[in-house]
This record gives C-alpha cells, sequence and structure tokens, in this order.
C-alpha cells in the first residue's frame, strides 16, 4: 500500500501553488495524498486577487473525515489563513501525536507571502504560529524571508543561518531546512541548510535563472513530507526535493502573462540537477568560511576500474581471498573488523600478492595505510573515513578507491571525491552489522542505480543471497557484492557458480 501524506494548504485558482502543487509534488514520490483545504484564493500569474479563508467548521470536517478513514504518516501544513485556523490545527496535530499508534510526522511550509509579492493572510499571525503551531513541529521549511520574520535573524552568512535555526529549534520545531532561493551568498549560487538531531547539511548549485518559479517552496516542502513518508532520512528527502526543484525548474514555462509554475517533471534521475554536498575545503565551503582541520587531505579523480566489478566478495581472512580468487571471482575485498595487530600487516601483504598471483582485483578495506606500503590494487573506505584518511596519498599511489554510501546524501557526498567505484547499501538487512535505519531496498536502488551508473561502476551489498541476487541484478547494478553468501555455504564453489550464473556473469 502507498504511503499516506496529507495536505493541509491553501487553494491556488491558478494551480501553481498550494494544494495543487502539493499534489503533484507528492504524486511524483509516489505517495496517496489527502487534502484539507483552508482557504480558496482567487488568484493568477500576476497576483493574488482575493482570499476566501474556510470556516472553522469546514476544515475541521475534513480533518475529522481523514482522522477517521485516512491516517497519515506525514502532515504537510502550508498556508493557514489566521489565527483561528492555526490554533484547530495544533490542537488537532496535538492528538494526532498523542492518540495514534504511529504519530505523523509534521512538515510546515511558513507560507505567509506569495511568490508574487501578495500577502497570503489576513491578520498577523506570527504569535500564534509560535505558541500553538511551532512545538507541534517536526520539520519546518522557510525560505530567507520567512526565517527572519520567525526569528527576527537577517542572513547575511552561514553562522546567522545556523543561529536562526537554533532559534526555530528553541520555538519547539524538531528539523530546520532554510531554503536559499533568495539568499544569493555567496553570489549566483543557491545555499540551503539543514539542521536535524545535532547534524547539519548544507547543499549548494547555481542558481537557475528562470522567472517561472511560482509553487517552489509548496513543492518543496510536499517533496520532504513525501520523502520521509517513503522511509528516506531527513538528509536524503532534504536533497531530493532540491533536485526535484532544479529539475521543474529547468523546464518551467509561462502559461498566463505574469510568473509561470515550477514544472512537475518527476522523480529526479539526473544527476545535473542534484546540489553539490558542501564540505569543508571545496570551493562553496571556502565562500561560505567553513573551518578546514590541519590534516585536510582532500583528493578527487581516483584510479578507474575500467569495468563493472562482477562478483564480489567480501570476506574476512587471507583463507578466504584465496578460496574466492582461486574459483574465479575477480573482485574481492579483505575486511579485517577485529585485527590482530601482529599478523595484520602480513594478513594485508599476503592478500595483495594473492590478487597478483590470481590477476583479482583485491580491495583493502580501512587499512589504507598498509594498503599503500604494500601496493594494493585498491581501498574501500566507509563514509566516516573519508574525514580522516589520506585522500592525497591513496590517489598519489594510483590506488583505486571504492566508497560505500546509505542514500542519497551520501551518495552525492561521494561524487566530490570521484572515486573509482561506489557501493549501494545496506540493500537488506544484514547480521554482518547494525544497518538499523539504512536498509535502502530495491525500490531506491533502482533509483541510484541510474543515477550514477554512466559515471561510476557501482555496486549492490547487504544482505544478499542467492535467492535475492537476481532481483538485485535485475535492478541494473554493475556488481552484486556478498557476505556470508559464499562463506556460510556448505559447498563455497557451488556457491560462487550459482551466484555468478544468478546475477548474470556466466
Amino acid at each position: 500500500m502507498a504511503e499516506l501524506v496529507w495536505t493541509i494548504a491553501g487553494s491556488d485558482s491558478g494551480g501553481g501553488a498550494g494544494i495543487q502543487a502539493d499534489v503533484k509534488a507528492m504524486h511524483s514520490f509516489g505517495v496517496q495524498t489527502c487534502t484539507a483545504v483552508t482557504a480558496l484564493t482567487a488568484q493568477n500569474s500576476l497576483a493574488v486577487e482575493e482570499i476566501n479563508a474556510v470556516s472553522s467548521e469546514v476544515l475541521e470536517s475534513q480533518l475529522l473525515a481523514l482522522e477517521a478513514d485516512l491516517k497519515a504518516t506525514v502532515i504537510k501544513i502550508g498556508m493557514l489563513a489566521n489565527s483561528t485556523q492555526i490554533q484547530l490545527v495544533a490542537e488537532h496535530l496535538a492528538q494526532y501525536k498523542s492518540r495514534w499508534e504511529r504519530p505523523p510526522v509534521v512538515v510546515f511550509d511558513p507560507v505567509a507571502i506569495a511568490s508574487s509579492g501578495d500577502a497570503l493572510t489576513e491578520e498577523d499571525t506570527l504569535d500564534a504560529l509560535k505558541k500553538y503551531l511551532l512545538p507541534q513541529v517536526d520539520v519546518i521549511t522557510p525560505n530567507t524571508q520567512e526565517t527572519q520574520v520567525l526569528t527576527g535573524v537577517y542572513l547575511i552568512g552561514p553562522d546567522a543561518v545556523r543561529d536562526a535555526a537554533r532559534k526555530l529549534r528553541e520555538l519547539g520545531v524538531k528539523s530546520v531546512i532554510i531554503k536559499g532561493g533568495h539568499w544569493d551568498y555567496p553570489n549566483g549560487y543557491c545555499i540551503d541548510y539543514c539542521w536535524s538531531e545535532g547534524e547539519e547539511y548544507w547543499l549548494g548549485n547555481e542558481a537557475i535563472q528562470t522567472p517561472h518559479s511560482h509553487g517552489t517552496g509548496c513543492s518543496f516542502a510536499s517533496s520532504v513530507a513525501a520523502c520521509l513518508a517513503k522511509g528516506y532520512p531527513i538528509k536524503d528527502a532534504f536533497i531530493l526535493a532540491k533536485a526535484y526543484i532544479n529539475q521543474g525548474l529547468k523546464v518551467a514555462q509561462r502559461f498566463g502573462e505574469g510568473r509561470g509554475p515550477l514544472a512537475h517533471a518527476g522523480f529526479p534521475e539526473q544527476i545535473s540537477d542534484f546540489p553539490q554536498v558542501i564540505e569543508a575545503g571545496s570551493w562553496l565551503g571556502d565562500e561560505l568560511e567553513f573551518a578546514v582541520s590541519e590534516e585536510f587531505n582532500f583528493a578527487a579523480g581516483f584510479a578507474p576500474v575500467g569495468e563493472e566489478l562482477g562478483l564480489y566478495a567480501v570476506v574476512d581472512s587471507v583463507d578466504w581471498v584465496e578460496k574466492c580468487l582461486a574459483e574465479g571471482v575477480k573482485t574481492v575485498q579483505l575486511r579485517i573488523k577485529q585485527a590482530d595487530e601482529t599478523t595484520l600487516e602480513e594478513d594485508i601483504q599476503c592478500a595483495i600478492t594473492l590478487g597478483e598471483k590470481y590477476q583479482g582485483r583485491v580491495f583493502i578495506n580501512d587499512h589504507w595505510e598498509l594498503a599503500i606500503r604494500h601496493g594494493a590494487y585498491g581501498v574501500h573506505l566507509g563514509q566516516e573515513d573519508l574525514d580522516s584518511a589520506n585522500l592525497v596519498a591513496i590517489q598519489q599511489a594510483g590506488l583505486r578507491l571504492g566508497v560505500s554510501t546509505h542514500g542519497f546524501y551520501e551518495m552525492l557526498r561521494a561524487h566530490n571525491y570521484r572515486p573509482s567505484y561506489l557501493a549501494f547499501g545496506a540493500i537488506y538487512p544484514t547480521t554482518t552489522k547494525d544497518m538499523t535505519g539504512q536498509i535502502q531496498g530495491l525500490e531506491k536502488l533502482r533509483h541510484f542505480v541510474p543515477l550514477m551508473r554512466e559515471t561510476y561502476p557501482t555496486v549492490a551489498i547487504g544482505g544478499i543471497d542467492l535467492t535475492r541476487a537476481p532481483q538485485v541484478a535485475a535492478t541494473g547494478v554493475g556488481s552484486v557484492a556478498v557476505v556470508r553468501a559464499i562463506t556460510e555455504a556448505s559447498d563455497h564453489r557451488q556457491a560462487i557458480i550459482d551466484l555468478k550464473r544468478a546475477t548474470g556473469e556466466s
């Protein structure tokens, strides 16, 4: 069953924003949308002519009907026309959160001003928003102007953005996404910011020059809501929503005499639509004056592997490295998590020698210094290792680099480094590592592969066995990595034959 998302917002008679934009954006991400209309606006591409707020009785009747039969995973809130509506919606949200077996996640786009410049509320609703609604909000998505109105912080730089996000959290909001479409800092770029659970995320891309941007705020928040309902973590919802907007702005067109609406062009699958993950040391990071650590060793562009990697065995001993290579597995990773320091270097050296003997690709997990010292074919690193490993040394030694990713944000972060291949996981739950909250599944893998396969060899890993391998291979991923499917098989030779056949390698 598709996930249910509600949108509580106003109707835009022009069709570009409000409820109309919300439904289009949510459907692009494959969720079912229910609506509760707060106001009927009379507007076109030139102006908002009139706001006709629905009565409290009419709004409440919609909420009661939905609650009785169609409970939401996520509730997105847009335009609320007056303080009475704000208080009513806040009261219902509080009840949902206390009564529902699965409390909904609440995403709030604080719509106050239309892109035409017209006010969208009947009165000053600021105090009611702060007092009643914000304590019920899980994710808020203001633009720079709305952020300044809500917090009093003028966004003159990254520290001010962080300060504004902190003030919003003090008002009760759990996570903050500040959209930078109106920020223009640095000049000519669009920078977006997200804070959630102690982590911050910055995205940036060159500003897309088009006058046809009506409905971007509604569509962005609706995309975030839909992605959260689909089980994406907020950092993935953030980057997917941004890519969705970039994609829509590129093909937006005029329909009336004024500004045209954002185009709704489906799930984003072109890497050119995705923003850059901004890190310290990058050009945008420098422009934003991000602090760079003394041990900064950023490098991008690693030696290629030349082709897809085929059946990929991840093993924890030299003995298994040789068993796999001897049976024709061309790519093997030595992953020793509980290393015996007295034998670790000898094990790595032996594994590298075996790779040369069998003309296979042997990657060394984590221990990049020893891999360099003994001339390994390649190194495989996790996301956290990118902050500590000497990537310059790995690159200069000519080693290939593989990087693990768990979702869209990490995938785009890894893209900054231009590694030799990308690994996507965990596709299924696995007993070898606690991957709580990071299970991707086949649906997400089907989105990862077309996004990256033109640029990198791709690998799927995590919980894959003989029964699952054909479905994984059918996504188009270039390589299937297995951990236990070979080493725990009763006959590892037959297991390798079967896995190769199941993944189309032989």
